[in-house]
């Protein structure tokens, strides 16, 4: 089919991709679909559902991204190994290898925004080479879906995106085959070498994170959700914390899982979908998402499927423990179809202690809220990575470190300020392990954690009374509805304590060493404000 007919006022060639092959301008799903199968792309799963596998690389590669070092950005950016920087004649040298490569191919082409306040959302425009990327591209950014504002779309930034073309290490200077570099001065994200489409979205949040601050607005990697009453809660975490499950609550509109921005009118989703991780998803804990791995739309990434029966098995890890689901936040049955909200009444830090020895959930401070917040601690287990036996404590700055395009001080100064200025009550929630460490005690149950969540944002705990933690000087709650009393106490679940007492100084020196990083950085209220045992 000929899209000529809806290409809008600026072409392709705003960013040098000329001789094409056709170009389907903002096609739909359902011609998404179509392609799909005529490209032989992957497979349909029995309930509908694209299921794609992304070869080498089935998750995000830091050690292959880059930002371009160019005079619009080069006093700004938080150099370091996060944002390495790359040469520019490099990155020309480069964006002309993937230009040619492109020429006489079909592409498709998505224009979207980032953002969905008005105020402050940013126009892009997405081209790739597969129609499962652009679906993917659909699902998750917000499709300008008015005939005349495609026409006039004018996209401030453009991803390019090449998963076929491989880069050479040594000719063009990246790390591998693979690449993901931001250009900031010219707008262009350009991606190749890797299929796994998490890359572009995350591409888009780096941008959005380095934006925004700068214009006193704070960039989030946190999920929120809405109360009846139109009250907001927050809920920062990395993979695995469940940020995306605690979101997903029945009883609360879910405003966005993964990416928010906290402006002086609220809080607004920078997506149009969500991509969640649906490893050993449970129909019975997580109801939402996991019907949305049944559904017309959703692409799953490097999900098992038995080719005859197209039947998908979330409970198989053999390609990767990282699949995933990417799917319109519309699938979820009491979203926002805005994405927007007020002002957050609650912020919750979601950690996954595999260590077994913080408290489920404790309330914090203004002052350790920061020291958290900087931290952005997390623990990985034995079997998510190659050489881990133990418990591996992980450390991620504003939880979210690598998608931090300025120092980490210009997040939690603004963090810091908003909740001020609101009168924000911050929690720090553990729904990793109790009465022991990974491989001795147990996991805590999810309905436990989201009782204790919800206790704490509907003002529940309020009434209840706390005591200090006795490790680490938290604020723990007396009692949760519905949750055992002998949990919220992790000491007192071991049933050896001195190993307990072992185990909480090991943690809390991690703490430490992490921190010295932002000593110099912060006031000695937030310094004093660290785990003491």
């Amino acid at each position: 089919m000929s899209h000529d007919a809806f290409a809008p006022r600026v072409g392709l060639d705003a960013v040098g991709l000329t001789n094409v092959g056709a170009v389907m301008w903002n096609p739909t799903p359902a011609e998404l679909y179509e392609e799909f199968v005529i490209n032989d792309e992957g497979l349909i799963a029995a309930n509908g559902p694209l299921v794609v596998e992304t070869g080498r690389y089935t998750g995000r590669s830091p050690n292959d991204k880059f930002t371009v070092d160019e005079p619009s950005c080069h006093d700004r950016m938080w150099w370091g190994d996060v944002n390495r920087p790359f040469d520019e004649a490099k990155f020309d040298a480069l964006l002309g290898r993937v230009q040619a490569y492109l020429q006489g191919q079909l592409l498709y082409v998505q224009d979207c925004h980032v953002g969905a306040d008005p105020e402050h959302r940013l126009p892009i425009r997405v081209v790739t080479e597969n129609a499962w990327h652009a679906l993917f591209a659909h699902n998750m950014f917000l499709p300008v879906r008015d005939a005349e504002a495609r026409r006039n779309h004018e996209p401030k930034f453009h991803v390019i995106h090449a998963p076929g073309f491989q880069a050479d290490p040594e000719r063009d200077g990246t790390h591998s085959e693979a690449f993901i570099i931001i250009h900031y001065g010219r707008g262009i994200a350009l991606i190749g070498g890797t299929s796994y489409a998490g890359e572009m979205k995350k591409s888009m949040f780096t941008v959005m994170n380095y934006l925004l601050p700068q214009r006193g607005v704070m960039s989030m990697h946190c999920s929120a959700n809405e109360g009846p009453d139109g009250d907001v809660a927050l809920f920062f975490g990395l993979s695995g914390t469940g940020k995306t499950t605690l979101s997903a609550d029945p009883q609360r509109r879910l405003i966005g899982d993964d990416e928010h921005g906290w402006s002086d009118r609220g809080v607004f989703n920078f997506e149009g979908g969500c991509y969640a991780k649906v490893i050993r998803l449970s129909a019975e804990a997580e109801p939402e998402i996991f019907a949305t791995t049944r559904r017309f739309g959703t692409v799953l990434e490097n999900v098992v499927i038995d080719e005859e029966t197209r039947e998908i098995d979330l409970d198989d890890a053999s390609k990767t423990e990282n699949t995933r689901a990417s799917y319109p936040i519309s699938q979820i049955p009491n979203a926002r179809a805005d994405g927007m909200g007020g002002h957050p009444r609650h912020i919750v830090l979601l950690t996954c202690d595999a260590f077994g020895v913080l408290p489920p959930i404790s309330r914090l401070t203004p002052e350790q809220t920061s020291y958290h917040f900087l931290s952005g601690y997390t623990a990985k287990v034995a079997g998510t990575e190659r050489g881990i036996t133990e418990p591996v404590a992980t450390f991620s700055t504003c939880f979210g470190a690598p998608f931090m395009a300025l120092p980490p001080s210009v997040y939690a100064d603004l963090l810091a300020k908003k909740m001020r200025e609101h009168g924000v009550q911050a929690w720090l929630v553990n729904t990793g392990w109790s009465g022991g460490p990974y491989g001795e005690g147990s996991r805590l149950r999810i309905a436990w954690s989201r009782a204790m969540v919800n206790a704490a944002i509907t003002g529940v705990l309020d009434d209840v009374g706390f005591e200090k933690d006795p490790a680490f000087g938290l604020e723990i709650p007396k009692a949760v509805p519905d949750v055992p009393a002998e949990v919220l106490s992790p000491r007192n679940t071991w049933k050896d304590p001195e190993a307990y007492d072992a185990r909480a100084r090991e943690l809390a020196g991690m703490f430490a060493e992490n921190f010295r990083q932002f000593e110099d950085s912060v006031d000695a209220a937030v310094r004093e404000a660290g785990l003491r045992v």
